[in-house]
C-alpha cells in the first residue's frame, strides 16, 4: 500500500467516526437515528460519499433524510475541520446504500437460473 493510499484510508476512518458525531449534535432528532455503514473518499479527499444504510426508511423518508443532510453539510463539515484541526473538509455527499438490495436481486436470478437448468 503506498503512502497515498495509507492517508486516503485514514481519513475515511476519522470520517466514518466524526461524522456521526458531527449528526448526533444536529437539531433535527430524525438524523440522530440514521447510521453511516461507509465512507468513501476521492483521490485527492476533496470529496468523500457517505453511505447510510437504508434498511429502517421508505423512499420518501430517504429522500427527506438527504435533503436534511444536504442542508446539514455545511455544519457537519464546520464539525469535522475544528475537530482535526484541519484547513479544509471534504466535501460531503450522502447516498442511501443499495448494494444489498442489489446483492439480493442477484441471487434471486442465479437461483432462478439454477432452477431452469435442473
Amino acid at each position: 500500500m503506498t503512502p497515498a493510499e495509507i492517508k486516503l484510508k485514514r481519513t475515511e476512518s476519522l470520517l466514518m467516526e466524526l461524522i456521526p458525531e458531527a449528526i448526533s449534535q444536529l437539531a433535527d432528532a430524525r438524523l440522530h437515528e440514521v447510521d453511516v455503514l461507509d465512507v468513501k473518499c476521492s483521490r485527492g479527499r476533496s470529496d468523500a460519499k457517505v453511505y447510510l444504510d437504508p434498511s429502517l426508511y421508505d423512499a420518501t423518508e430517504q429522500s427527506l433524510i438527504i435533503k436534511q443532510l444536504a442542508k446539514a453539510r455545511p455544519l457537519i463539515e464546520d464539525y469535522i475541520m475544528k475537530d482535526q484541526g484541519w484547513f479544509r473538509s471534504p466535501k460531503l455527499a450522502f447516498v442511501f446504500d443499495d448494494t444489498f438490495e442489489r446483492s439480493k436481486n442477484i441471487e434471486e436470478l442465479f437461483k432462478k437460473i439454477a432452477k431452469e437448468r435442473e
